[in-house]
């Protein structure tokens, strides 16, 4: 049996601590939980800012959680503790991550949207991976709503078909509206105009008309499930379209104090109950889904999860796999030549493994190479004139499953330069970067200029 795994996060409503082993066959005994509310999101969505009183009651509770993980023999330095989206908005986040590493030994990691989420998949994936659930089979949307945003993912034939993180989370939309409209109708109406603004780029990805499988994750979700759902397993829920609709609007008549009440959770968990799950449902209904279904797992769950993904080649091929399915799908949506950027991708991989001991690149390169290989024309949509700086833009701007923000930055820097005289060294924001990942830019960009002119006139004619 592994040494205990750890995992903070500190959200926009709470702080959550998780400790669970690993067995050999992946599964998660979980040892120790802590579940602390803090109004963080609050803070941030109103001044901007964490204020003063949040930051010593969020280091209060890191303390009293370092004091619970001593029991377990693991100290501060051997956790993951991660922030998401609301401590990532917050203007004064990088003082804050100092004094809490001075005072608690905590090493904040601030978590984007697309690494939430990788997470989510990898948390998803595994607490389905025995179940009746076929994500390889069926059109799907995963749908995890926060307190700052929406993470949704949508997948075809079991490939990523796209992935976003929609700032339109519970606490966010509660301070935009608290002091406008208190009627149902009127919170129903305004987010569904959010999710108005947002349906037109999703459906470019997938037609969400036809999806038939709806996979929802959350607390409230479980909340529900518990409810007025039926068990498939021990940590797998089923609701059905109808009765979750009908739940909804039941719940929007309660006030926070009888929500605290009937269902024994946090107030400040009952403060966004509602507004969350309102944006579940109508985002259910834009689907064909007829039941929703509720694994019990969440982000906490996903970090534990990815430690051990290097270690597995078969995680680790799926992962990249789902990375290039986004890439290709983010091409297709800008209408890129598939053909001239599949026999790039060939020849750059091909160049790449030949050479990958002179190279001396970690293997998440090659990864990344396949990514420029596929994206380094997508430019041309918008003037084919320069399209390389046009490419960096867009890939600098659009979400691709499976890469950080860095990752994405290196991936836009490779494709800028793919042609033309420019060179990287002459790049302001390239200097800025780290020594690793400026030779990982100018090792991977060598090898893409090679693949792309050995397909000049977009025939496909080299083998």
């Amino acid at each position: 049996m592994a040494a205990p795994e750890s995992v903070i996060e500190i959200g926009s409503t709470g702080v959550r601590l998780l400790v669970a082993e690993l067995t050999s066959d992946r599964k998660q005994n979980v040892l120790d939980r802590s579940d602390m509310p803090l109004a963080l999101g609050k803070d941030v969505f109103t001044s901007g800012q964490i204020s003063q009183e949040t930051q010593n009651q969020l280091i209060s509770i890191l303390r009293r959680f370092a004091e619970q993980l001593k029991g377990w023999g693991i100290s501060p330095l051997d956790v993951s503790c991660i922030a998401t989206s609301a401590f990532r908005d917050a203007s004064n986040r990088d003082p804050i991550m100092d004094r809490i590493q001075v005072q608690t030994g905590f090493r904040v990691h601030i978590v984007d949207g697309i690494e939430e989420n990788k997470l989510m998949y990898i948390a998803v994936s595994e607490s389905i991976k025995d179940q009746p659930v076929e994500l390889k089979n069926e059109d799907t949307v995963i749908l995890v709503v926060g307190g700052s945003t929406t993470e949704i993912m949508m997948m075809s034939d079991g490939k990523m078909a796209g992935v976003h993180s929609l700032r339109l989370g519970t606490v966010r939309i509660d301070q935009q509206i608290r002091n406008q409209t208190s009627s149902y109708s009127d919170i129903q109406r305004y987010v569904q105009d959010s999710i108005n603004n947002t349906k037109g780029s999703l459906e470019s990805e997938l037609n969400l008309s036809e999806v038939k499988q709806f996979l929802a994750v959350g607390a409230d979700m479980t909340l529900a499930a518990l409810l007025v759902g039926r068990p498939i397993s021990t940590f797998l829920w089923e609701i059905n379209k109808e009765d979750f609709a009908e739940f909804t609007k039941d719940i929007q008549e309660y006030t926070v104090d009888e929500c605290v009440a009937r269902f024994k959770i946090d107030y400040s968990e009952a403060e966004t109950l509602q507004v969350s799950l309102l944006i579940y449902n109508l985002f259910l209904h834009l689907t064909k889904a007829e039941r929703i279904l509720v694994p019990e797992t969440n982000i906490r769950n996903g970090v534990i999860l990815s430690k051990i993904s290097d270690d597995n080649e078969e995680l680790q091929e799926e992962f990249n796999t789902q990375i290039v399915a986004s890439a290709k799908n983010l091409l297709r949506k800008y209408h890129g030549d598939e053909n001239h950027a599949e026999c790039v991708r060939m020849i750059s991989t091909k160049i790449y493994d030949t050479l990958k001991t002179e190279i001396g690149l970690v293997d998440h390169a090659r990864t990344l190479l396949e990514t420029a290989a596929i994206l380094h024309d997508i430019g041309s949509f918008i003037r084919y004139d320069n399209h390389n700086l046009h490419s960096y833009y867009v890939i600098r701007n659009s979400e691709i499953f499976g890469l950080s923000r860095n990752d994405n930055q290196i991936v836009a820097q490779i494709a800028k330069y793919h042609k033309g005289s420019l060179v990287p060294q002459d790049d302001e924001s390239y200097q800025m970067m780290p020594r690793p990942d400026r030779m990982t830019i100018l090792k991977l960009t060598a090898i893409l200029r090679i693949a792309d002119a050995l397909d000049r006139g977009h025939i496909q004619k080299f083998s």
